[in-house]
């Protein structure tokens, strides 16, 4: 049996994205504060962040256009 993939498409990967980088943003921001927390734990926090994203972003289920910023122009 075929195995199905969750896929999203290119404007719901934009949307998502940008809702997890503010929402995770936020965070660190509100995190950092009650901690107290050091520029290397902020350091690895958003390295840590951004793996993630870019995991999603490799095996597929996002498939981000970046809103259109990068697209190649065909002749």
């Amino acid at each position: 049996m075929g195995q199905m993939k969750l896929r999203l498409g290119s404007k719901t990967s934009d949307i998502i994205i940008t809702i997890y980088v503010i929402i995770t943003l936020v965070g660190r921001i509100y995190i950092e504060s009650i901690f107290k927390s050091n520029f290397i734990n902020s350091l690895f926090m958003g390295f840590l962040n951004l793996f993630i994203l870019w995991a999603l972003i490799k095996i597929k289920i996002l498939n981000p256009v970046w809103f259109g910023l990068f697209n190649k122009k065909s002749k």
